[in-house]
């Protein structure tokens, strides 16, 4: 089974074709991170009319990629939210299009549901990875995300914990926004910490008296400017480094503790992690650490499908019709007359 999704939720515009949820044929991707960088974060507006600008061309060069026409897909898929309005709604116009098109069925597909999938995917030219054994926790941790879910079967996850303000790959834009980085701030911060001193700055990492596992990193990006405003200057050389450092590993123990302790919970041997953030070195190795210590292993997607993209969201959207076919999506999912359908809660 091929199908072509489109992911559009953000500022990357995205098309990719995967067969049978594992494979990836094609794909194509466009980022806007040099329009938006000069603001300190992403301009929904902006974001929404360079996806009309670039995705035709990104599909086409994906079909390419593939070898592929539209005919000779077996349905189309689209990110369905959550996003930028705007920018989700240039994705699912050309999808619906496509799909009305060529008479294939159209998928609707959660953005989350695609990075939990992420850890299954592969190049027709790389061994298929073994991906985590089900029931298992996974870790979704990006600009946008931050929480736990249990995965039961394919497509079938529960959200467990949850970040109760900010998320953690948004503490870092906005840390390095604060110190002058540029954006975006989780590849800057990661590069630049590398050899600092990671307990120059005795950070919290906070805890809830219900003994939840959500997360919370509003308090850290308070304490970090508490620390910019106390020097005369921005600090700079090691001062910035041991910073960083410190800022870094804050973020990274909190993730990793909760992450440990919803395993545990669980009675489950393998994690996920997977989104934006789990490109971070520091979040990556200690992680691994600390559930090899326990026995249990860490999958993670290779970089190039840690950040949005669209070949988790085809993934997604097969192991949401896996075993039925083609042409037997069910009716909640299919494109109908009006050219839209209803979405799930």
């Amino acid at each position: 089974m091929k199908i072509l999704a489109i992911e559009s939720s953000c500022d990357e515009t995205a098309a990719a074709v995967v067969e049978d949820g594992h494979r990836v044929l094609g794909e194509a991707v466009a980022t806007q991170v040099d329009i938006h960088r000069k603001y300190g974060g992403v301009v929904p507006e902006l974001a929404s009319r360079n996806h009309v600008v670039d995705i035709v061309p990104i599909v086409e060069q994906c079909l390419a990629d593939a070898g592929l026409t539209g005919p000779a897909l077996d349905a189309v898929a689209v990110t369905r939210g959550p996003g930028l309005v705007g920018a989700l709604l240039v994705g699912l116009q050309v999808a619906k299009g496509l799909a009305y098109a060529w008479d294939k069925p159209l998928i609707p597909v959660h953005h989350l549901a695609g990075h939990l999938h992420a850890v299954f995917l592969h190049r027709p030219d790389e061994p298929r990875p073994p991906g985590p054994a089900f029931p298992h926790v996974a870790l979704a941790v990006s600009g946008g995300h931050t929480a736990l879910y249990l995965v039961r079967a394919p497509g079938r996850a529960t959200m467990i914990a949850n970040t109760r303000d900010d998320a953690a790959g948004e503490a870092f834009d906005k840390v390095a926004r604060m110190l002058g980085l540029g954006y975006p701030g989780g590849p800057v911060v990661d590069r630049m910490a590398a050899g600092g001193d990671a307990k120059a700055h005795r950070f919290t990492r906070p805890l809830f008296k219900d003994g939840s596992m959500d997360f919370s990193f509003s308090g850290l990006k308070t304490a970090v400017r508490t620390v910019i405003r106390k020097g005369e200057a921005l600090p700079e050389g090691q001062a910035l480094t041991d910073l960083l450092a410190s800022f870094q590993a804050a973020v990274a123990d909190q993730l990793i503790d909760r992450t440990v302790k919803a395993a545990r919970r669980h009675k489950v041997r393998d994690v996920a992690l997977v989104g934006g953030v789990a490109a971070n070195s520091t979040l990556r190795e200690g992680l691994r650490a600390a559930l090899a210590d326990r026995g249990m292993a860490l999958h993670v997607p290779p970089r190039r499908w840690c950040t949005d993209n669209a070949a988790m969201i085809a993934g997604a959207a097969f192991a949401e019709v896996e075993g039925l076919g083609a042409h037997h999506v069910p009716a909640d999912r299919r494109l109908n007359a009006t050219g839209s359908w209803p979405l799930p809660a």
